[in-house]
């Protein structure tokens, strides 16, 4: 009796061994099947985000293309504009064209005007200035423009700002 009683301590102990060795089998399985889902979704979200964003170096690079298309036919008056007439009409072409494939690849122009609130998100302080009749944060000058891409920024615009009056 004292052998049977050894047997079957032998055996639970094995079986002990092998529930041990079963359970962590089983948490190493979920634990790689957790990583690959984990991986799994992170290349979806990276592939999604090199489709979204992956053009933004260029984007950027054409930012002062645009500044200079739109500086080119802000500095003329009516007389320069009249005596050369086509080339304006071919820079406002352009700038119109250059606008239409930003709008295509989901570029948005950040265009705030005097009176906005400035917005630290959107817009970079150029200068603080004091200015009779405007609240601190409001927009006094507009240097230049801003532009998104999707969700992200790609140049905040930048502005005056109206400090409080003295």
């Amino acid at each position: 009796m004292a052998e049977e009683t050894v047997d079957i301590m032998e055996e639970n102990d094995e079986m002990q061994a092998l529930i041990e060795e079963r359970d962590m089998l089983k948490d190493r399985l979920l634990r790689a099947l957790a990583d690959i889902e984990n991986t799994r979704k992170r290349g979806e979200r990276d592939r999604r985000e090199a489709e979204s964003y992956g053009g933004s170096k260029l984007a950027k690079d054409m930012l002062p293309v645009y500044d200079n298309l739109r500086r080119a036919l802000d500095s003329a008056d009516d007389a320069q504009r009249e005596a050369a007439k086509a080339i304006f009409n071919g820079v406002e072409l352009t700038l119109r064209e250059l606008i239409h494939v930003f709008g295509k690849h989901k570029i948005e122009v950040i265009l705030p005007e005097v009176g906005d609130r400035f917005d630290p998100q959107l817009h970079e302080a150029m200068f603080e200035a004091p200015l009779p009749d405007t609240k601190a944060g409001d927009i006094i000058q507009v240097m230049s423009e801003g532009f998104m891409l999707h969700e992200r920024l790609l140049r905040p615009a930048q502005v005056g700002v109206s400090s409080t009056p003295a």
